[in-house]
């Protein structure tokens, strides 16, 4: 029994040792069946060419690189001279110029004469005469040459409105906003064009007419050396103009005026077929002279106004006292009193000019 039993588990020991490799080889897939060979791929039919101006070929959407643009002339269908320059390269530099270095600088230029002046005048107020006043009174100035001397002086809102131009975006817009900030603008931009020509018109006939007197004389370079007796308070002898006044009427109103003016006239009148680039200098060297030309004039509308005691009134009336004749320019009392010039000396029945 225990024989049968024996050899009965070692035939299904056998019979189990047999089966598993084949039941091992049915779990592997089954190969691939062999695949028929690939079909050569067919040759595609050319693209048709496009049409002469159609727009279907491959970028003929993409613009002209900016280098192209700056650089060469298109086609414009306005006549005119660059009309068909879209980008100009020397804009980019002119406006850094005038937004960097005249913008900073020129705030200082006009910021340090102001100074110098307030502090001149709290220290030694205005300057007055020293012997008491005639009540005689000497024509200084005439009604044409007040006229034309008042005519310039009015044009000086041309300095207000480019000072609102030039410095009121950093000046103006904190306090103004940007909205009031532009309606300021055009009118001061508007203003500037239509009273620039005045000005022109003014500036020459004041040059005719103070020429002469403004000519150089040899006893200026005293006048010089002692700075007219400003700060030493010493009398100084001088003509009808001292060496001063024609320092700044040569150099102020002949040179760097006559500049603003030709400058002014190149910007105001583009319709001349100027070309951008000349237009950019003028406007630099326009921008440059006139913030020198103010800087110089405060030196002469503080001794015209609050400076010197009967300047202002020698302006507004045409008369001065004789002792302010004598103090202030003793060579031309001296010339009116022997009758070598035009302007007399009259009764006191004419406003003095001792004060304002």
């Amino acid at each position: 029994m225990t024989t049968r039993i024996a050899k009965g588990i070692g035939a299904l020991a056998l019979a189990l040792a047999a089966w598993l490799p084949v039941a091992a080889t049915a779990q592997q897939p089954a190969a691939p069946a062999a695949q028929p060979a690939a079909a050569a791929p067919q040759q595609a039919a050319p693209a048709p060419a496009p049409a002469p101006g159609s727009t279907a070929v491959p970028g003929w959407n993409n613009p002209p690189s900016w280098g192209d643009v700056s650089g060469k002339g298109q086609y414009a269908s306005v006549p005119g001279r660059e009309v068909n320059v879209l980008i100009q390269g020397a804009g980019h530099e002119w406006r850094k110029l005038r937004n960097g270095p005249v913008t900073f600088y020129g705030g200082i230029i006009l910021l340090i004469p102001f100074a110098i002046l307030v502090l001149f005048y709290l220290v030694k107020g205005p300057i007055k005469v020293h012997d008491k006043l005639t009540g005689r009174q000497i024509e200084r100035f005439t009604s044409v040459e007040r006229v034309a001397h008042w005519t310039m002086a009015l044009s000086f809102v041309l300095g207000l409105t480019g000072i609102v131009i030039l410095f009121g975006k950093h000046l103006l817009i904190p306090v103004l906003g940007h909205a009031a900030f532009s309606t300021l603008t055009v009118l001061s931009k508007n203003l500037h064009n239509f009273v620039g020509p005045l000005f022109i018109f003014a500036l020459f006939i004041f040059i005719v007419l103070f020429v002469k007197e403004n000519v150089p004389k040899a006893y200026d370079s005293a006048w010089l050396g002692k700075f007219g007796g400003m700060l030493s308070g010493e009398h100084v002898a001088s003509g009808k103009f001292n060496a001063g006044e024609k320092i700044l009427f040569w150099s102020l109103v002949v040179g760097l005026c006559s500049v603003i003016a030709v400058t002014g006239l190149i910007l105001n009148f583009p319709n001349w077929n100027q070309g951008r680039e000349a237009m950019q200098v003028a406007n630099l060297v326009h921008g440059v002279c006139a913030i020198l030309a103010m800087a110089m004039s405060f030196f002469h509308m503080y001794l015209g106004t609050v400076g010197m005691e009967g300047a202002l009134a020698a302006m507004k009336t045409g008369y001065v006292d004789e002792t302010w004749a004598r103090e202030h320019h003793e060579y031309w009392y001296n010339d009116v009193k022997a009758g070598t010039r035009p302007e007399k000396i009259v009764a006191g029945n004419v406003q003095p000019a001792t004060g304002d």
